[in-house]
């Protein structure tokens, strides 16, 4: 029988971050769901059941992120993993790419991630626990994609940060998770990340992704992206990075 891992999943509110908490709760765990929105990650922890807890953490809020990480570490006992979800990607090229929008990516993307982590980190040590961070094929296996240039940015960035927590802390494991194109789970668990993007602009950049490889056609299975994440955190080995791509449509 496994042991009942004590996880906090931040960015569950909808897409991933749901998917991933809903997974680890139904495989048993006990999940925290932290996101910015009160009302919607609310509803996510009362969907999961066993015993799953909701905070309100704006990883933008270094109190906010203090706060929720030190009242999920009280309600569940402790902290054996943290799942970094949280991630913004605004379809625009780099010339139009204005300060306020760099500041909310790399804010979203790269600072949020080390504010929870120091917040976790002091529980992590104490449970020998892990932290996996979800990052992009953009920022590792593939060139940037046109169109999405500070978010490829801000991967490669948390992709550092990862690799620099671990030379610091080599007690925890420390993981990113390289995830390929998914649309996520369904409902709330659908991937939102597309939601604001200027669907012509997008018409006029997918042809572009897609003559050049960077997609296949197919799409990751949410299930299977849970199984990896829950067997990266459960482990005591050393993993530096995994890589969950989908595979082709069979009939291709």
């Amino acid at each position: 029988m496994k042991e009942q891992l004590r996880a906090v999943v931040v960015g569950a509110s909808s897409g991933l971050g749901r998917s991933i908490g809903m997974g680890l709760a139904r495989n048993g765990c006990r999940v925290a769901f932290l996101a910015r929105r009160a009302e919607r990650v609310s509803e996510a922890a009362e969907v999961a059941g066993g015993g799953a807890i909701a905070l309100a953490c704006d990883v933008l809020d270094e109190m906010s992120c203090g706060s929720a990480v030190a009242t999920a570490a009280t309600e569940l006992g402790g902290i054996d993993a943290l799942i970094y979800c949280a991630g913004v990607g605004p379809l625009l090229p780099l010339a139009e790419t204005d300060a306020a929008t760099w500041r909310r990516v790399l804010e979203t993307n790269v600072v949020g991630a080390a504010l929870v982590t120091a917040a976790a980190l002091p529980h992590l040590t104490a449970s020998a626990g892990s932290a996996a961070y979800l990052s992009s094929v953009s920022a590792s296996l593939t060139p940037p994609w046109p169109g999405l240039g500070a978010y490829a940015v801000s991967k490669a960035a948390l992709d550092k940060l990862v690799e620099a927590w671990r030379a610091e802390h080599p007690a925890v494991g420390f993981t990113r998770v390289v995830v390929g194109d998914t649309a996520g789970g369904d409902g709330h668990s659908a991937t939102e990340f597309a939601s604001d993007w200027d669907q012509a602009r997008a018409g006029d950049h997918f042809p572009v992704w897609l003559q050049r490889g960077y997609l296949n056609g197919g799409l990751v299975d949410i299930d299977e992206l849970v199984a990896v994440v829950e067997a990266v955190v459960r482990s005591k080995a050393s993993i530096p990075s995994v890589t969950v791509t989908p595979r082709p449509p069979a009939n291709r």
